[in-house]
Formats: structure tokens, sequence, C-alpha cells
């Protein structure tokens, strides 16, 4: 699991430590001694729809298996405050074009964060093998 938590272009003010194209490189890394790999990310920090699915896009072309996507929420007053709140049709479409695109899981909804529904993914994932 490596979280990228957002699109490039916030990558800096979300991950000021992180480097969009080395989380993906790591993500790369572990697929490529043959683990599962996962990535999470928050909407409503001020992406766009295009930039979260180019963002999905260049996950699978990374070798990520498991997508999370939830609803960003401004955990204090030091950090950025939310952009807006993503609609459940918004994430409909995110879960079905990630599907589409290559990803074996895709969870996205309002709620859920990065471990949500750990056990049954790995659990479903391990069986294809």
């Amino acid at each position: 699991n490596h979280n990228m938590e957002t699109v490039p272009r916030l990558y800096h003010a979300v991950r000021p430590q992180a480097k969009y194209e080395r989380s993906l490189e790591l993500i790369k890394w572990f697929k490529s001694k043959g683990l599962k790999t996962k990535s999470g990310i928050m909407v409503g920090i001020g992406e766009k729809t295009e930039e979260v699915l180019e963002l999905m896009k260049d996950l699978v072309a990374h070798g990520c298996d498991i997508l999370t996507i939830g609803q960003y929420l401004q955990p204090t007053k030091l950090h950025l405050p939310v952009d807006r709140f993503v609609t459940p049709e918004e994430f409909k479409m995110y879960k079905e074009e990630g599907l589409k695109i290559g990803f074996k899981i895709v969870e996205s909804s309002p709620l859920v964060r990065s471990s949500y529904h750990a056990d049954e993914h790995a659990r479903a994932i391990f069986k294809e093998d």
C-alpha cells in the first residue's frame, strides 16, 4: 500500500515531502517483486475530474491493482480546506472508469478510507492466483 493522495498539480501542497513520479515508481517496484499493490486518493481538494482520471491511468500503468477513493475532510484548520464535496454520482463514475482501465478493485465513495474493506480485498485478489 502506498497512497498517492492527490493529482500531480496538487501534490506539493498535499504531500510536500513527496514526489509524484517517485511514488509511482515505488508502486511499480513493489509490483515488479510480484506483490499485489494498492493506492488511495482523496477528492474534493481542488482537483479536476480529468486530473483524477489521468492519475488513475498512471497508477494502472505502474501496476496498481486496487484503488480507494474517498472524500477529503480537513482534519484541522492548519490543513488545506475542503474545496468541494464530491457527488455520489461522481464517485460511482470513478469506480466504473477505474474498473474499465484495469484496476482489479476500486472502492469509491465519500466515506472510503485507505484501509476500507482491506481484508475483503486481500482475500479477493489472492483468490485470483
